[in-house]
């Protein structure tokens, strides 16, 4: 391959549900005032799944709709990488081969990937990193589902942090020498956080009995120390990450001019903003869908594109975090439909 070979991306696709779970519905079984879910916890509401909305099958409908984005058929994908959540149709199971199956792509070989909310970024890492070193695989899908709002249950302060989790699918297509050029990426991990947030029941620690079943939903061992460790740490890391992915790419954080970001509370979001001198205009704040986990980033920049908010050479970064603990990001220079094969 050429030194001057790049991995692109070519198509985008979401699937939100059509259900909603209304912040006075929030409200009323948390037990917050409805303007602190809306306010605070900057959630106006969010998607509630449908009988048939699982995971993987959101991520194949999210798929579809790249493929038509990219122009592409499903037996052009060469690769596909599943970043559907670990809770899913069924454990212990490879989602990734069958929505490869579901969407047709035949010819791909399929897998399976995790990092909590940051599995989209990383995705699209593993995305450029395969294109760029395998010459046999020309076109990479990244593509899955989330549902862990099913996880959260509101009379449990502790988890009022997740109060936003909801569900749906997202899908990006990437190509070698076609599209917005990935540029590079950032990944920054502290392992000191892993068992703060998990499912407490259902592995081999503790197996699942009829007697431990209601525990089997998302929780927090330590909510004061957790709070107290990440209030020290992951804004400054959030910031941190945005600014090593664009210096690696040979740019600077004010030339961003989109950021696409995960949900998080609003003052948050704000923060971050500022403390890379960006203004409200260059990202888009999720309040009318919540978080739905490593989907955010996919949907913030199908939602600024289709707004006309990106021009050809735009720097772009998707920033992500995910509960372990992950902070990722991942810069990118736009390239609309019209001009993807003359990126350079």
């Amino acid at each position: 391959m050429s030194q001057n070979d790049f991995a692109g991306i070519v198509g985008l696709g979401t699937y939100v549900p059509s259900g909603r779970v209304t912040a006075e519905e929030i409200a009323e079984a948390s037990g917050l005032p409805e303007w602190v879910v809306r306010e605070k916890l900057g959630l106006h509401g969010k998607p509630k799944p449908g009988p048939d909305d699982h995971p993987t099958t959101m991520g194949v409908w999210a798929a579809e709709r790249a493929l038509e984005d990219a122009g592409l058929k499903a037996s052009d994908i060469d690769v596909v990488i599943s970043m559907t959540e670990e809770y899913k149709e069924y454990p212990v199971w490879t989602s990734g081969i069958k929505l490869a199956y579901d969407l047709g792509a035949e010819r791909a070989y399929a897998y399976d990937i995790g990092q909590k909310c940051g599995t989209s970024v990383l995705g699209l890492k593993l995305a450029r990193d395969t294109l760029l070193a395998d010459p046999e695989v020309e076109t990479v899908l990244v593509a899955g589902g989330y549902r862990n709002g099913d996880l959260v249950h509101y009379d449990d302060p502790n988890v009022r942090f997740m109060y936003n989790l909801g569900a749906g699918g997202g899908a990006v297509l990437a190509q070698r020498n076609r599209g917005s050029r990935i540029l590079s990426s950032h990944i920054v991990t502290d392992g000191s956080f892993s068992l703060d947030v998990k499912v407490p029941v259902g592995g081999t620690v503790a197996p699942l009995t009829p007697e431990n079943l209601a525990d089997f939903r998302l929780q927090v061992s330590d909510p004061a120390g957790m709070k107290e460790r990440l209030e020290a740490k992951s804004l400054d890391t959030f910031r941190d990450v945005v600014v090593t992915a664009c210096n690696k790419a040979g740019a600077d954080v004010s030339e961003i001019r989109h950021l696409a970001m995960l949900h998080v509370k609003r003052s948050a979001h704000a923060w971050l903003l500022d403390a890379l001198g960006l203004s409200e205009g260059q990202s888009i704040y999720l309040e009318d869908v919540g978080h739905l986990g490593q989907v955010d980033q996919i949907l913030s920049l199908e939602r600024a594109r289709d707004a006309g908010r990106l021009r050809d050479g735009d720097l772009i970064v998707l920033v992500a975090a995910g509960v372990g603990y992950v902070w990722n990001a991942l810069a990118l220079r736009w390239q609309s439909a019209t001009s993807r094969g003359n990126a350079s």
